[in-house]
């Protein structure tokens, strides 16, 4: 080969995939001759960051295939990947899609130890530390979403509020949404949008205030929800209630310019370009700018906003055929490596590894914008994991979720629930 440069699994699953586990291999056997490689993913109609990293690897090394095995989307994904894991059916590489179940894939033992791909990997690639279990690595970032501030630049101007420069804090953004509000002076229009999960809210208040996850105290997480009750009470974002019973779609509200400004993941950059160029959204200019900050000290252009975003990795299934260990690692190598970075750029996707070529490609596809702001957004940023990997993440994940819907739905107010989830950690967690 050249190479160029789960709170749904649970402890049965973990006790069935143990026995399908089978451990490291030493020194595999060299292939003669072409290689196969399967790819488990997702979605591929809507998601096709899989074909495009098997093309690129396909291009690069025209004696290895990679096939992709289709599973369902969502939460079924994690199902149905670990039934076939546990029946011995799994493809050889797989997508790690929830951090939260990482560590149930590696105590289950279905996972190579890859530390050996990690240690070649740039330092800098997104979502790489956070892999490493009791010194051991078993998956590899490919990808590293980042949430971002999207903000419609013609709203701006309409209400006469002045475009976000970096430099905000989440009071600054408070503010302007209010602002926003008041100037635009549409009924259904609003100037921010908060979509209902639980990571708007404790994604950032984990990222931000340095708290631990497991530490047992969720105080730090009531200054982002009083500020959020206070945003919905006085109108400048759809309430929860409005957002849930409607079922409302970010996608809309900002892209149907029902929203001036949206936190969202940097995902939402190639889908927001694909429907402004398909009529499903509306044109018009906008912008993305570093995501508001708890204090001054991380913010403007002169410092590194933190930020959060799960990776999404690739690990190997440990019942591989030994023949295709080199192999598989060589591809996981090459997908999270600048390779994989450039081809996924090509198509909008943010690579865990960006560097300027990566940044050169996505601001050059037509539709996005140009202004120094959008590009230091894209560029600079520390992110932290929204689930630390640790084998207690998934539970308590699904407490505090089951505390966000009663804080933003205004049953329970914000102390009285986060004293009820610490509480439930300690009986049903430990």
């Amino acid at each position: 080969m050249n190479r160029k440069i789960m709170s749904g699994v649970g402890l049965a699953a973990v006790a069935s995939l143990a026995l399908t586990g089978c451990g490291g291999q030493d020194e595999p056997a060299a292939v003669d001759g072409p290689v196969t490689l399967t790819l488990a993913g997702w979605d591929f109609a809507s998601t096709p960051e899989f074909q495009t990293l098997a093309d690129a690897y396909h291009e690069a090394n025209p004696d290895v295939t990679v096939e992709l095995k289709e599973y369902p989307a969502g939460d079924d994904y994690d199902t149905a990947l670990t039934a076939d894991l546990a029946a011995g059916a799994a493809p050889d590489v797989f997508i790690v899609k929830n951090l939260k179940n990482y560590v149930t894939f590696t105590e289950g033992g279905t996972l190579l130890d890859i530390s050996d791909v990690a240690a070649e990997l740039d330092p800098a690639t997104g979502g790489l530390a956070p892999m490493e279990v009791d010194g051991a690595t078993y998956a590899v970032p490919y990808r590293q979403d980042s949430w971002l501030l999207y903000y419609n630049k013609e709203l701006f101007e309409k209400a006469g509020v002045d475009l976000p420069d970096g430099s905000w804090t989440w009071d600054d953004y408070a503010e302007a949404a209010a602002e926003l509000t008041e100037g635009i002076g549409e009924k259904q229009v609003t100037g921010t949008y908060l979509h209902s999960w639980q990571s708007t809210v404790q994604g950032f208040a984990l990222a931000q205030s340095g708290a631990p996850l497991d530490g047992g105290d969720f105080s730090f997480l009531a200054p982002y929800y009083e500020r959020a009750l206070a945003m919905q009470d006085e109108g400048s974002q759809p309430s929860y209630a409005t957002v849930t019973t409607n079922e409302l779609a970010y996608q809309a509200q900002f892209g149907t310019q029902k929203a001036a400004m949206l936190p969202m993941g940097s995902w939402y950059i190639g889908t927001l370009v694909a429907e402004q160029e398909s009529g499903a959204a509306d044109t018009f200019e906008w912008g993305i700018a570093p995501i508001p900050q708890a204090d001054e000290s991380t913010t403007g252009t002169d410092a590194t906003p933190v930020t959060f975003g799960d990776p999404t990795t690739m690990g190997i299934n440990s019942g591989i055929d030994e023949s295709k260990i080199e192999t598989a690692k060589d591809f996981l190598a090459f997908a999270a490596g600048p390779e994989g970075a450039a081809a996924l750029a090509g198509i909008g996707i943010t690579p865990a590894l960006i560097d300027d070529a990566v940044a050169d490609t996505v601001f050059g596809l037509d539709g996005v914008p140009q202004d120094d702001l959008s590009r230091f957004a894209y560029t600079t940023h520390e992110t932290l994991p929204e689930n630390p990997v640790g084998p207690t993440t998934a539970a308590i994940q699904t407490i505090l979720g089951e505390a966000h819907s009663a804080i933003m739905s205004e049953s329970t107010p914000v102390d009285e629930a986060l004293a009820e989830a610490e509480e439930r950690v300690v009986n049903e967690v430990g």
